[in-house]
């Protein structure tokens, strides 16, 4: 009777790759004459025996099988397990594995395709450039951003270096992903215009994620930085520059300007984006002042600053509830054509409503209306909640359509200054109006607004309207 051993044996006595034609054969006849559904490892076995013999086409069709009769086993690495555990007893080869991962990624199943991929390397195996390749292409048409990253950095890592195909891929997924402009800026600042050739724009991408995420220390950003300068995938200037970033935003200032110091020793020349990191490292250290004696020098080399400069600025201002430097650093901004992000600008307005200043506030964000800029919720929430402070009750309403006409969600907080505000001015009615347009929506009334409201009818002598809210709001209560 024959049984999976047997099966086994059979095989592995045809290894040797003239005979691979007749183990595949054997294989599906033991399928369809004897009704053996084989395992894992007899798949594993064929498919080392069909490599070995340079059948990659029916090594993949049979990997392909494979994968897709265990795709719902709780191990997301068992096959991979089992392909190493008799890769010696079949004299295999190790194009093997690129072919599982690759069947890994024809099928859409990218996440195990990758940890696959980690799991073959540490067991001494190296995976070729054809299968990242393939891994990221399928995670870029599946815009699996994160995993086309982590990816690429554990590429470098492993000195596996980018082709024309890699670079590509990775220019099409900073496409779709929407960041090819801002690394594309951020390297004319270096740079100058026109400069960025694709693998620099991808591999400064890499760097700039890799410190965003503040997932990897300083040493090993330098690291990764050397690998590239060695490959010439980036230029020293960009090198440098990003070096001195990286030590910035890890919080190392002093030796941010060692690194700025050996740069210009070594005659390269400083750019706009090296002086505004400094000014955004001091800015968020509330060194106002050295940040500002930084502009001034940057623009006595003849060097721009440009919207993230003055970003850094209004909020290094803001924190420090220094107003007038806030509004003189968006004034300037707006006389050379800039507009501020809508962060900046927000942590502008929030301090400006807090010290009673909602006008000049309100006068600004008009201003950069009628300059293409765009205004989010928390723009208006802060506005909104300054003018409720002042009971002006026109304005809050004004300023609350205004965020319908722009289709705007107003949270809590928006609808918690309305009906204070208009509890406060004694109109009653059109505050619980907006409690009613707020139970419509999916956004459930605070106990403040509920108190507010009660408050407020028991003032105007409304007992009965009084006690059915509190009944509301105790419910409310007992519910959460």
């Amino acid at each position: 009777m024959l049984n999976h051993l047997m099966v086994e044996r059979v095989l592995l006595e045809l290894k040797d790759p003239s005979d691979a034609k007749c183990a595949l054969g054997f294989f599906h006849w033991s399928t369809k004459r004897r009704n053996i559904e084989h395992g894992i490892r007899c798949y594993c076995i064929a498919i080392h025996i069909l490599v070995g013999a340079r059948l990659l086409n029916d090594a993949c069709a049979l990997l392909e099988s494979l994968l897709n009769k265990t795709k719902e086993s709780s191990s997301r690495v068992m096959v991979a397990d089992t392909l190493l555990g008799c890769y010696l007893v079949t004299d295999s080869h190790p194009i093997v594995f690129d072919l599982l991962i690759q069947a890994y990624a024809k099928l859409r199943l990218t996440d195990v395709a990758f940890e696959v991929c980690l799991y073959v390397e540490k067991h001494g195996f190296s995976i070729s450039l054809v299968s990242f390749n393939t891994l990221l292409h399928v995670a870029q048409k599946s815009d699996q951003f994160g995993l086309i990253w982590d990816v690429y950095e554990h590429m470098i890592q492993e000195r596996t270096y980018p082709n024309l195909a890699t670079l590509r891929i990775m220019i099409n997924a900073l496409c779709k992903d929407g960041q090819l402009q801002k690394i594309v800026d951020a390297l004319d600042r270096i740079m100058g215009k026109w400069n960025s050739s694709p693998s620099v724009i991808v591999n400064s991408s890499l760097i700039f994620r890799v410190l965003e995420q503040g997932k990897m220390e300083e040493s090993m950003v330098v690291v990764l930085l050397k690998r590239l300068l060695q490959k010439n995938l980036i230029p020293h200037s960009v090198a440098y520059s990003l070096i001195i970033h990286a030590r910035i935003r890890l919080g190392s200032l002093d030796s941010g300007w060692e690194m700025y110091e050996e740069m210009e020793r070594r005659g390269f020349q400083a750019n706009s984006f090296i002086y505004t990191s400094f000014i955004g490292a001091y800015c968020r250290e509330g060194r106002i002042e050295q940040a500002n004696v930084l502009m001034q020098a940057m623009e006595e080399r003849g060097l721009k600053p440009y919207g993230e400069t003055f970003d850094h600025l209004i909020i290094g201002y803001a924190n420090l509830e220094q107003l007038e430097g806030c509004l003189s650093a968006c004034d300037k901004m707006l006389s050379i054509g800039l507009i501020p992000s809508c962060l900046s600008f927000n942590t502008m307005v929030e301090k400006l409503c807090a010290k009673g200043h909602v006008e000049q506030a309100n006068s600004r964000l008009t201003l950069l209306l009628d300059k293409g800029f765009s205004p989010s919720d928390i723009t208006y929430t802060h506005l909104i909640e300054g003018y409720a402070k002042k009971d002006e009750i026109q304005e809050v309403l004004k300023l609350y359509y205004e965020m319908e006409y722009r289709s705007m969600s107003p949270g809590l907080s928006v609808f918690t200054s309305i009906i204070q505000c208009l509890c406060h001015c004694g109109k009653l009615e059109d505050a619980d109006k907006y409690l009613w347009i707020m139970k419509g929506q999916p956004l459930t009334p605070s106990v403040t607004i509920y108190k507010t409201l009660i408050a407020g009818y028991r003032q105007k002598g409304y007992s009965i309207r009084a006690l059915h809210l509190q009944n509301e709001m105790d419910s409310l209560v007992i519910h959460k």
